[in-house]
């Protein structure tokens, strides 16, 4: 009898059930795709899916048959020119993870972050960390030296301040500790960066493109602290914007809403103090 209510009421919450996890599908698929910069692909398969149905209402049969034929061809086409996006696609849906250990620094520890990046700012040092979220990079952190260090200015500034071998790569702070240095990023592949950006800005804009990661850089030769996350890159900001955001950032695992106001720690993409439409490199 109680078995027959269960089935009865399964039989209720199917549709609900249903359509709730095909919107969380939909949702997640939109959020990759907005960070990986692919929704060119959409656009393109959308463009092609409109032109086939007004040829088919239309009875165009000439350019039906010719669509009809042109179709695996022209997805075998799209599959070869947005390689990279689906390659970013492919690599985060394998190594995002639902439930991990938080990877929110202590009350303390991002501050002894943000004036270790003052101090290699004030003497042109370059400085990289990322600060992961749920995506796993367990890939990036090995290819450094493990560390499982405590967190303070100190041991950051002595790795980034010497010209040492951890001091090109990029340091990762992860569960409260800071995990490795001198570990490896994967350069943008973004073509609309500033020719005058250097490695450490192109390494941090690639790290945010095939993760969910936050990551600061200090630039060695203007000494501006810039702060990347969602394949955007906010340029030049002051310790209390980075400080604000990155607290934000890692507090929540959602996407940053970009419409928030100031008080909230939202960033605003400008280009040269004018809104931009299509921003990577933001506040220049």
């Amino acid at each position: 009898m109680i078995w027959t209510r269960v089935v009865e009421l399964y039989s209720l919450i199917q549709p609900l059930f249903d359509v709730a996890i095909l919107a969380f599908l939909f949702y997640k698929a939109y959020e990759i795709l907005v960070r990986t910069q692919a929704l060119q692909l959409i656009k393109g398969a959308f463009f092609l899916a409109l032109i086939y149905a007004l040829a088919y209402v239309l009875r165009l049969s000439t350019l039906l048959w010719l669509l009809k034929s042109l179709t695996p061809g022209i997805f075998i086409a799209m599959a070869i020119v947005f390689q990279p996006e689906l390659r970013k696609i492919i690599i985060r849906l394998g190594i995002t993870e639902i439930f991990r250990p938080t990877n929110k620094p202590r009350a303390g520890q991002l501050e002894a972050v943000i004036t270790a990046a003052e101090i290699l700012s004030q003497q042109r040092r370059g400085m990289l960390i990322v600060f992961p979220r749920r995506t796993n990079i367990n890939n990036i952190t090995s290819t450094g030296t493990r560390i499982a260090g405590e967190i303070s200015s100190t041991l950051i500034v002595t790795v980034f301040q010497f010209d040492g071998p951890l001091h090109d790569g990029a340091m990762v702070i992860q569960n409260g500790k800071i995990a490795a240095a001198g570990c490896f990023l994967p350069l943008s592949e973004q073509q609309n960066i500033r020719k005058s950006f250097g490695t450490r800005h192109r390494a941090a804009l690639g790290m945010t493109e095939v993760s969910d990661a936050a990551v600061l850089v200090v630039s060695e030769e203007s000494g501006a602290l810039s702060l990347a996350y969602d394949a955007q890159l906010y340029y030049d900001l002051s310790s209390e914007e980075l400080l604000q955001k990155l607290r934000a950032l890692l507090e929540k695992y959602t996407r940053p809403d970009a419409h928030k106001t100031e008080g909230d720690g939202a960033l605003t993409p400008t280009e040269n103090g004018v809104p931009s439409p299509e921003p990577p490199v933001v506040k220049l």
